[in-house]
């Protein structure tokens, strides 16, 4: 049995092709969770990513979490040139940072990090940026407390509205 915090029996693994079916799952898991929080966000299914390319590309470590045979969450580092006016020649992006709504608070985000963050570090990067919703406090409190800090807040209007 899995005990709240004791990830020491979690594998952390690179995605492979079989798992695309559960990541697909996961991505509308992302979608269903940032629906409230983006008005702009399309009804029913949505993807943002091309998941087969991600798992295929060499400039991205797509990664799960497993538990025994289950999956219960992943996310990705995508190594991009950096704009050229900073500092940093090329920085990851993390993206898909996703956990089964059952497992969160056990962790395994924090491995996902972690093994994201090691991978960067094995290929000469230090720079890495992610977006999260204004909105999604939790989200924002666990990227800070593994040593995130806000940068840049995107704002919109609809001239639609009102």
């Amino acid at each position: 049995m899995f005990h709240q915090n004791d990830t020491s029996e979690i594998l952390i693994r690179k995605a492979v092709p079989a798992d695309l079916e559960a990541l697909l799952r996961f991505e509308q898991g992302i979608a269903e969770a940032e629906r409230p929080m983006d008005s702009t966000l399309k009804e029913g299914e949505i993807h943002y990513y091309d998941l087969a390319q991600l798992i295929a590309a060499e400039n991205v470590h797509l990664v799960v979490a497993e538990l025994n045979g289950e999956l219960l969450g992943g996310g990705y580092a995508d190594i991009r040139d950096a704009k050229d006016y900073l500092k940093h020649r090329r920085y990851a992006h993390l993206g898909f940072m996703y956990v089964k709504p059952e497992h969160r608070g056990k962790g395994i985000n924090h491995l996902v990090l972690e093994s994201l963050k090691a991978w960067c570090r094995g290929r000469g990067i230090f720079e890495l940026r992610l977006e999260v919703y204004d909105s999604n406090i939790p989200a924002i409190r666990a990227y800070e407390k593994a040593g995130f800090t806000k940068n840049l807040v995107e704002m919109r209007i609809d001239l639609n509205a009102g």
